[in-house]
């Protein structure tokens, strides 16, 4: 036997390394204390996001209708928090949410190959809708916890199993998603996180259905029915394999994203993924638990056309995919890596960790996937009709 490999040999390195991502995470937290409690925009970011110029902010906080800003010892103004921006939101009738009669959009960040950048779409995508202004909720439904550390935490460290999806899909008697919802550093995006025992949901969930029939598939769609009224969007991040969790996810989206980095490997799971996609909808349609999607679209990530071979493929997705593909893709950055690294996201960056260019380069990318989607979601909404056809969207 490897003594290496013993049990008590593989505890010994598991906890080791629990106790090294609790010192990146208290380096990190402690060097970026001010972003983790609110991240801050300048007054003409914050008038793009609000809609109204910075003369129409400055005047209402001129005669009281919004607080005056805070300002340094100098008498600069320190910036908005997110929070502040959604006030001049709701003040200026500017705030996009969905109506009564809009669909909730539910999305599922899906593939089944790991390592395809489905956390760090997801984690960004959320941020950016909570910019923008809506109501988000982050469901993370991997038990390694991926996403979950993109918001400071380390999962088997900081999370509890209660308060995570496990017990809610463990026990039937469990009427709400609300106890596992938490706040986050971002106005209007909340986070339900993952740790290491969500994996034991994969097994139980699958002896019940054994036991009591696919019907239990739609456990997670309940759930979020229950807080479904406060938000907007829910954004899903489902485990890298086809297990009772991911079946869930895909009953309860009614959206999805595909990450899919160009290469010869990624390009070959994706295809299996298709068809085992496939397989699964026939399945379920025939239990009569079809997948009804809105829309479902790929992206690329990390992507790196300096590479001729992923050139090519890039060419060769674009034209195989057609419509189906996004124009923009998420390339391959240091900018991620760097915030990744600090278990956070580029949109919580102060400034470039590297340089300027990549840091613009890579926001410019991620901004224009993200917007994308955000079209997708509201392409979905009856009450955004009028507002999209002004845009040119429609």
């Amino acid at each position: 036997m490897d003594v290496h490999a013993t049990t008590g040999a593989i505890t010994n390195l598991f906890e080791r390394s629990l106790d090294v991502l609790n010192s990146l995470r208290s380096r990190s937290q402690d060097g970026q204390r001010q972003q983790r409690l609110s991240p801050r925009f300048s007054i003409t970011r914050t008038a793009a996001l609000v809609g109204r110029s910075a003369a129409a902010i400055r005047d209402a906080e001129k005669d009281g209708r919004l607080p005056a800003i805070e300002r340094t010892s100098s008498n600069r103004r320190i910036g908005y928090t997110l929070a502040e921006i959604n006030k001049m939101r709701e003040l200026f009738g500017t705030r996009p949410w969905r109506v009564a009669g809009d669909p909730l959009a539910v999305l599922a960040v899906q593939n089944f190959k790991g390592g395809v950048g489905k956390s760090t779409v997801s984690a960004h995508l959320a941020q950016y809708l909570a910019i923008q202004g809506y109501r988000v909720c982050l469901i993370d439904c991997d038990s390694q916890g991926s996403t979950t550390a993109l918001f400071g935490y380390v999962p088997d460290l900081d999370i509890e199993e209660e308060a995570t999806l496990y017990p809610f899909i463990r026990s039937a008697e469990m009427g709400s998603l609300a106890y596992a919802v938490r706040e986050t550093h971002w106005d209007g995006l909340y986070l339900i996180p993952a740790n290491l025992k969500l994996y034991a949901a994969e097994y139980e969930l699958a002896a019940r259905i054994a036991r009591g029939g696919p019907q239990l598939l739609n456990r997670l769609a309940e759930g979020i029915e229950t807080i479904g009224d406060h938000f907007d969007v829910v954004i899903l991040d489902p485990p890298p394999a086809l297990g009772t969790i991911s079946l869930s996810v895909m009953r309860a989206a009614n959206a999805l994203l595909v990450p899919i980095p160009p290469t010869v490997v990624d390009f070959t799971s994706t295809t299996s993924f298709f068809g085992m996609l496939v397989e699964t909808m026939q399945a379920l349609e025939a239990g009569n638990l079809p997948i009804n999607l809105s829309w479902m679209r790929l992206v690329a990530t990390r992507a790196d056309e300096q590479k001729s071979m992923q050139r090519e493929l890039m060419t060769l997705m674009r034209s195989l995919f057609g419509d189906l593909m996004l124009r923009t893709s998420i390339k391959d950055s240091a900018e991620i890596d760097n915030a990744s690294a600090r278990l956070m996201t580029v949109y919580e960056l102060d400034g470039p960790v590297t340089s300027r260019e990549t840091y613009n380069r890579c926001m410019t990318y991620l901004n224009g996937v993200n917007e994308e989607i955000e079209t997708l979601i509201r392409l979905t909404w009856k009450s955004q009709e009028e507002k999209l056809r002004g845009e040119g969207v429609l």
